[in-house]
């Protein structure tokens, strides 16, 4: 692959296959080439995320400790207020973050939560900062009104391949995913979908979630790779450890697939050595969260990622000029 390549949406299954076996130094080199194309090199985009309303969630998604299927031990909390949500996101600039994200525990947003949420979204940007949200399915009216409301991101995973997917889910479809990233597309919204690795699939699994995403009309602007964090309650606690190395190809795979993506390192980052997230960093990941959750699951702190951004000679990317303006002319307004 060289600078001459266009983006391609056409990849098939035994090309990503071939990516995959070729030697580990040989698809890292290949990997971080490709990144300097697209990117600046050793900068790292650093997001912020806040749980909205944590726990109670109808679905069944055997990973997660805020399903109401499983007794994970969470303690579950109503919506925070709009306010604590700005509080949190000034923190998150001061910090370092370009982006926060908000979720929610929801299947979809109803009607009665798209006020909050739209209020939350304009306080946010104001404040110079990315926006992203993630709240569940959305039908296209919702994806327009957020749009509307100033949201550049809405992160919505697939999780895993179409194939395992059933292992995994059963009260929403691998369809259903695919139609809300559809509607945001159409609202004009920045796509944010990856995957968890680690879920007992197969790499033919790994293949076809990077297949499905790689292969769509646009490729997510946002990609995360996350790790499995096994959690005491979920159907998939004492699931084996994938290999580290495993989830570093994925990420190289990525880069080279959609080389234009952020490719982010998300949930299982606090269990990496400082060596791990450099290989990780080598392989085209140029995307963190910081902070010391993510949603409900640990996270690594923003002390010690602020020391391995010294040590590895790594920066944080800035925000877009564009929304530095924005908030400019919020403040003199």
């Amino acid at each position: 692959m060289n600078s001459s390549d266009a983006v391609r949406n056409d990849w098939s299954r035994e090309e990503i296959q071939a990516l995959y076996q070729q030697p580990l130094m040989d698809l890292v080199f290949q990997a971080q080439q490709v990144h300097r194309e697209h990117f600046t090199a050793n900068t790292v985009q650093v997001s912020t995320l806040l749980s909205i309303k944590t726990g109670k969630c109808p679905e069944d998604c055997k990973y997660c400790s805020q399903s109401a299927h499983y007794d994970s031990k969470l303690e579950a909390e109503k919506r925070i207020a709009v306010n604590k949500v700005i509080q949190e996101a000034k923190q998150a600039l001061a910090s370092g973050s370009s982006r926060f994200c908000m979720g929610a525990a929801w299947r979809n947003p109803h009607e009665r939560d798209m006020p909050y949420v739209l209020e939350m979204v304009r306080e946010v940007k104001a404040l110079g900062l990315e926006t992203c949200m993630t709240l569940g399915m959305l039908n296209g009216s919702q994806a327009e009104r957020l749009k509307d409301a100033g949201l550049d991101y809405y992160n919505h995973n697939l999780d895993t391949s179409r194939e395992y997917y059933s292992h995994i889910i059963s009260t929403r479809s691998f369809d259903d995913r695919l139609d809300t990233l559809d509607h945001v597309r159409q609202a004009g919204m920045k796509v944010c979908s990856g995957g968890i690795v680690g879920l007992g699939e197969s790499r033919d699994d790994r293949i076809g979630l990077l297949y499905e995403l790689a292969t769509l009309a646009i490729h997510p602007e946002s990609v995360p790779i996350n790790m499995l964090v096994p959690i005491e309650g979920t159907p998939m606690a004492d699931v084996e450890k994938l290999d580290v190395i495993e989830w570093i190809r994925t990420i190289a795979v990525a880069r080279l697939l959609m080389p234009k993506s952020y490719i982010r390192l998300s949930a299982g980052r606090e269990s990496l050595s400082d060596s791990d997230q450099a290989l990780a960093f080598m392989a085209g990941a140029n995307s963190i969260f910081s902070g010391e959750k993510l949603l409900t699951t640990p996270n690594t702190s923003q002390g010690r990622d602020q020391q391995l951004f010294a040590k590895l000679g790594l920066v944080a990317e800035q925000p877009k000029p564009s929304v530095r303006s924005l908030a400019t002319d919020a403040m003199a307004s």
